[in-house]
């Protein structure tokens, strides 16, 4: 892993002259995830990537607009959602050197890519997607005819599998909102039922505050979690996401049953507004016309948790953003607690941040949220184009102002209205798309920028971890565990701490310095797969797999 030292203050530099910086980095103090951040404007045909110094690794240029959303992928390729002209969507690919190897046009007159798409493991795509009902569709469907403006623009994913070089795709899997509706206007029309009672289907009567009769949902994301076969979409105008099945076939997708959980292309699970699905009021939503829902990924700190870049419009009685993190009650196989009649749990968020004073971080519209490898949150404050990093006790280690007027770079003091970032995303220094790839850095994208002392060294790419000769007896256990250690520490702050197999932090044990052993009661948890490890001031052990029958 790269350190990058930045120190503002230049001697060649008067304070006077630093009042007047506008764009490009702020800060990057030692603390920062020293990474390589993706930067797609949305109004921008170039596409950068970036050093912690706020400098150029490498850049792509298209002939089109983004819409909205750019990846890398493991073969260091940019995958990114193209607007084609002023039809549609679609998507296109870049490898390293910047060559266009791939684009696939996915609009017509009945549907359009839009907003997001999502890399697959296996290297198909998920594309988000508008599809184009009639007013007499929807009306059959039990749409009522006060809520209907000619047409309506409900969801569709497609799961493509690109054909490189042929600018074509096999489109292998696919889900429409409209094969699950639920609705009370109208008895002699389809989907007749109590929403209340199936929050697995999707009421089509029900209109969010700034919802649309056209863009009746507006989903602005998607992302997938490989562990649980399952896709998530977040719901803008609803301000809920949802959760769904992937592991069923097409055919089962448009059905209610089959698939890993049984239930075909049904919702598995939804949070943010139960007033969607008539178990809540106004007063109980959570989200405000939020963007980003996604899994926090395995390997990083909160593995298995729901983060969410909560916008914060309409909020009263002041409209601020959050990063709002929530832990869904599934278990290892992926089956969602699912009440008859409560809205879906959790009542309340595991965490939320904002800033100091509520209000100073808003943006009304797109942006998103990471969660870093060291704990932090890489954050894109979408509107103002601002990407910053911030830790769980509100310390900013890394701050930067996207410097691109649309298309154009900005002279440096200059302000850079229409800089706005849909999504911006931080890759390790070891992502596996960086292999073989020449990473030295160049200048920063804005005009006449100011000197800086920023340095790169090398340092320990991994933390050293400790063992503490740690055990636990018997393994796999019913209810009580013995666990053993040796923590030869100086210091007294020693715990013993134990997740549960999604990475969610269960509970932790105080060790005094100087002990050998710990006995443990487990017999309230379920049955599982769980993990354990010691932590102190000095070190941490790896974790270790504990089952319990």
């Amino acid at each position: 892993m790269h350190k990058i030292y930045l120190t503002l203050a230049i001697l060649l530099f008067t304070l006077q002259t630093y009042a007047q910086q506008t764009v490009g980095l702020f800060l990057n103090d030692s603390l920062a995830y020293n990474g390589y951040t993706l930067l797609n404007p949305s109004s921008a045909r170039k596409a950068y990537l970036l050093d912690n110094c706020g400098r150029i690794v490498n850049q792509w240029t298209s002939d089109n607009r983004p819409f909205f959303s750019a990846y890398l992928t493991p073969e260091g390729n940019l995958m990114r959602a193209t607007r084609f002209g002023t039809q549609g969507g679609g998507i296109e690919m870049y490898n390293w050197e910047g060559e266009l190897i791939w684009h696939y046009e996915f609009f017509s007159d009945k549907f359009s890519q839009h907003h997001d798409i999502e890399l697959l493991p296996n290297g198909n795509v998920l594309i988000l997607a508008w599809e184009l009902f009639t007013e007499q569709q929807v009306i059959e469907a039990g749409r009522n005819p006060d809520l209907v403006d000619e047409e309506l623009r409900p969801e569709a994913i497609f799961e493509v599998e690109p054909i490189i070089g042929t600018d074509s795709a096999n489109i292998v899997w696919e889900w429409h909102v409209m094969d699950h509706l639920i609705q009370d206007h109208d008895p002699t029309k389809a989907n007749f039922g109590n929403p209340a009672d199936h929050p697995e289907l999707v009421d089509i009567n029900y209109i969010g505050i700034g919802g649309g009769f056209e863009d009746w949902l507006h989903a602005n994301h998607i992302d997938y979690n490989p562990e649980l076969d399952q896709i998530m979409i977040n719901l803008r105008n609803f301000n809920e996401f949802w959760i769904i099945d992937h592991s069923t076939n097409t055919e089962e997708a448009a059905g209610h049953t089959g698939g890993n959980a049984g239930k075909g292309g049904d919702i598995l699970y939804r949070w943010g507004n139960p007033e969607a699905y008539r178990r809540g009021t106004i007063e109980d939503r959570i989200f405000y016309r939020q963007h980003n829902s996604h899994w926090i990924p395995a390997g990083m700190p909160g593995a298995g948790q729901i983060m969410v870049f909560n916008n914060g419009l309409e909020r009263e009685p002041i409209e601020f953003s959050s990063i709002d993190v929530l832990i869904p009650p599934v278990d290892a196989m992926g089956n969602y607690e699912t009440p008859t009649a409560l809205a879906f749990a959790p009542a309340e968020l595991h965490s939320s941040y904002t800033t100091t004073p509520l209000g100073s971080m808003y943006s009304a519209r797109i942006s998103s949220a990471q969660r870093l490898p060291n704990g932090h949150t890489f954050i894109c404050i979408g509107q103002i184009g601002r990407l910053f990093e911030v830790d769980d006790e509100g310390t900013v280690h890394w701050d930067y102002i996207n410097p691109l007027q649309g298309n154009n770079p900005v002279e440096q003091g200059n302000p850079a209205p229409g800089n706005a970032v849909f999504i911006s995303k931080r890759y390790a220094p070891d992502f596996e798309g960086f292999a073989g790839r020449d990473l030295s850095p160049g200048e920063p994208i804005e005009l006449n920028p100011f000197p800086s002392d920023c340095e790169i060294i090398t340092d320990i790419d991994k933390p050293d971890f400790a063992e503490f000769n740690l055990n636990a007896i018997p393994n796999p256990a019913i209810s009580d565990v013995y666990f053993s250690y040796n923590l030869n520490t100086k210091t007294n702050d020693n715990y013993l701490e134990l997740y549960n197999a999604q990475g969610q932090f269960l509970w932790k044990k105080y060790l005094p310095r100087g002990s050998r052993e710990m006995n443990v009661n487990i017999s309230d948890l379920p049955s599982g797969v769980y993990f354990y490890r010691i932590i102190s001031r000095e070190n941490v052990s790896q974790a270790r797999k504990l089952i319990l029958y």
